[in-house]
């Protein structure tokens, strides 16, 4: 049977300055990458027809998130301070589940990296989910260390985890859109709290 296995940008170290290719090496830092990077590797070893999919920052319709959050946040205040020095692959669930299918209905075994395209500070991030919104609110920029400094229960999070998915277009062929197509596509069928627009 084929079999596929969901895991995350958190397998690699969290530094660096262009994105992650499948083939570099893993050396997760918290406990969520290195179970991940245990999964995967059980997968090599137990299953021949394998997909390995590691995605990042995902948002969708369902679920909470944070595109959603972003949006309920800037109706309850003036000002956001979001980090401006962590960066990532920003994902739309629509367009992974595209991927997704594709790969499973294939032979073409392996492991991928599955985003969209581009990538961006959590302060890109939320600055054009804002803008996109309509949401009266300002997003102001911080350091990883300042927003600690006033949020200590918060969760470590890695600086650099952008993802390159050159696998993913030589192999299974997909071209997927950049990640503010793909932000600008979720706001035109999200109803807010109703959920879709029919």
């Amino acid at each position: 049977a084929k079999m596929m296995y969901i895991s995350t940008d958190y397998v690699f170290n969290g530094e660096g300055e262009t994105p992650f290719e499948v083939s570099d090496a893993k050396a997760p830092k918290g406990q969520y990458g290195l179970t991940k990077s245990l999964g995967e590797e059980q997968v090599k070893k137990w299953v021949s027809k394998y997909f390995i999919v590691r995605t990042a920052w995902v948002f969708g319709i369902n679920g909470n998130n944070f595109v959603k959050t972003m949006v309920r946040l800037g109706k309850e205040r003036d000002e956001l301070t979001v980090v401006s020095d962590q960066f990532g692959s920003p994902t739309y669930t629509p367009d992974l589940a595209v991927l997704l299918v594709d790969m499973i209905v294939s032979d073409k075994y392996g492991t991928y990296h599955a985003t969209n395209e581009g990538y961006c500070s959590w302060y890109d991030f939320a600055s054009e989910i804002i803008r996109l919104s309509g949401v009266d609110a300002s997003v102001a920029p911080c350091t990883s260390e300042e927003y600690k400094a006033k949020h200590p229960e918060s969760a470590d999070r890695p600086k650099w985890s952008a993802l390159d998915n050159r696998m993913l277009r030589c192999t299974v062929g997909n071209d997927v859109r950049d990640w503010k197509d793909a932000l600008a596509c979720f706001f035109a069928h999200w109803d807010g709290d109703n959920g879709m627009k029919d």
